[in-house]
């Protein structure tokens, strides 16, 4: 008979676990399913328990025996016990079977009080002995405690149906002897751990060291090597990890010495985030390199080129658009013809008109750009791609003209060029004009390939929501004078415009 404490805490644990019956019997291990509905419903109506139930029967030792030996002799059924001898429910049986015979219970992956959890290796030994078997899955299901559909279920996570057809195939042609079945089986087992060994390696690879799924391990560095083997020594025997890494144990231990030893680069590594970052990723390893050398710093461009791919240090680009043309109309005299080489400073100069757009607005940049060095000569930056944005452009770039000096201003074939106050003001200034072809941006690639610059270092891939077309006017202007008196350029000696003007005595 169930005490009245063990009635309320029943109907108590019943309300915590939100009304839930098999939980809580899982719980507690009593009653029924039906005997505690039961109480429920008498306790939600009169908020009370009445003191008489009836007395669970009581049976003897030899009762209690007689079931559970049926039970291990009968297929360890719960139900065919029950319905043979009648007696007793269900889960007095399986405290029974738990107390005389403890292990003895088959548990299934879902039987209402418990669920079993099998092991990686105890699905691999079910499915084995599920192909090798002699009499029917059923049998094998039964005496590895789990369903036949689990079983099957299992076979198909660890074998294609090929694999299963090539291996049933194999053990019709084996002949009826047990040793050499048992030494076969071993075989298969010692199959299964390699292959889930390499599953395990791949899986890790592109994981620990981001390769690809399919990479060969063998192929891989000493290094990545190692790491791999330490992510793994849990799991697998230390040897068996070298044997398939194709790695002397020597190598692995230095690889491991080596790991522990302080890094060599790390105040270079420190020097190489900070050019990056004070020259907004807009450096790539030959200009930090470079900017390292121009700081006193010995070390080769290769060393900075490995540590900016540790760093994960790249630098932000758009992918380029293949370039398509026209066949357009004649156009005048083109006097650069894609030479945009200059033996002086105001020989030849490059202008042209780009837009940015933001979502405050569009900001259009009209520059003059020296062939000699690149140095940006003037510039204006607006809101709106008219004449009063190109003509007032060139004003201070003539203004450093000195007597004598008549650069050729290579453009191309936009209105903005051929407009009456552009032409007057080329002429007035005693400027050779220029031109490209109509629809052909080779004509002004160097131009292009400034704006290609600006765009790649400062405006794509960053986000420019917030900000408003005053704040990026600014952003613009700032960008230009780094760009003439900071900026590295190869070409000069790893100087910037503005450096090498001043290295040759040239105001800048």
């Amino acid at each position: 008979m169930y005490s009245y404490e063990d009635r309320i805490k029943a109907i108590e644990l019943y309300i915590k676990y939100d009304l839930s019956l098999a939980d809580t019997i899982r719980e507690l291990g009593y009653p029924s399913r039906n005997m505690l509905a039961q109480w429920y419903r008498e306790y939600r109506k009169t908020g009370e328990l009445h003191g008489h139930y009836t007395k669970r029967p009581e049976y003897s030792p030899e009762q209690m025996r007689a079931a559970v030996d049926y039970y291990l002799d009968h297929g360890r059924s719960i139900t065919r016990t029950i319905k043979a001898i009648g007696y007793p429910s269900r889960p007095v049986l399986r405290a029974w079977i738990d107390e005389l015979a403890p292990g003895k219970r088959k548990s299934s992956i879902k039987d209402g009080t418990c669920i079993r959890l099998f092991a990686q290796e105890q699905q691999k030994n079910a499915v084995l002995e599920l192909c090798t078997r002699e009499g029917s899955a059923a049998s094998v299901a039964e005496q590895s405690g789990v369903s036949r559909t689990s079983l099957y279920k299992w076979r198909h996570q660890l074998f294609s149906e090929k694999d299963v057809e090539c291996m049933n195939e194999f053990f019709k042609s084996l002949p009826d002897d047990r040793e050499a079945l048992l030494a076969e089986l071993e075989r298969l087992k010692r199959q299964i751990y390699r292959q889930q060994m390499e599953l395990d390696i791949l899986n890790k690879a592109a994981e620990i060291v981001k390769k690809d799924p399919g990479i060969d391990p063998q192929e891989l560095a000493n290094k990545e090597k190692a790491s791999l083997i330490d992510a793994l020594r849990t799991k697998y025997p230390l040897n068996d990890l070298l044997a398939m890494m194709k790695m002397p144990k020597s190598s692995y231990f230095y690889q491991r010495k080596a790991q522990c030893m302080p890094d060599e680069y790390n105040q270079l590594r420190t020097e190489v985030k900070e050019i990056f970052a004070k020259n907004k990723e807009r450096y790539g390893y030959r200009r930090v390199h470079a900017a390292i050398r121009n700081a006193g710093i010995a070390v080769s461009e290769k060393i900075i080129r490995r540590i900016m791919g540790e760093e994960q240090l790249i630098v932000p680009y758009k992918k380029k658009r293949k370039y398509s043309s026209y066949q357009g109309e004649i156009s005048p005299e083109n006097l650069v013809s894609r030479d945009f080489h200059a033996a002086k400073p105001n020989l030849k100069w490059l202008t042209d008109l780009t837009e940015f757009r933001i979502p405050a607005g569009k900001v259009y940049l009209s520059p003059i750009i020296d062939s000699f060095d690149g140095l940006v000569v003037s510039w204006t930056i607006g809101t709106s791609p008219d004449a009063e944005l190109v003509n007032t452009m060139p004003q201070k770039a003539i203004g450093l003209l000195t007597e004598g000096e008549q650069p050729i201003v290579h453009t191309d074939r936009g209105g903005h060029y051929r407009w009456p106050g552009w032409i007057s003001l080329m002429e007035g200034a005693g400027l050779i004009g220029s031109m490209s072809k109509k629809g052909c941006s080779p004509d002004n690639a160097a131009c292009e390939g400034f704006f290609g610059r600006v765009k790649n270092e400062l405006f794509y891939n960053r986000s420019w929501k917030d900000v408003s077309l005053d704040e990026f006017i600014d952003e613009l202007d700032a960008y230009l004078r780094w760009y003439n008196e900071e900026r590295i350029k190869l070409s000069l000696g790893s100087m910037s415009p503005a450096a090498y003007r001043n290295s040759l005595g040239i105001a800048a």
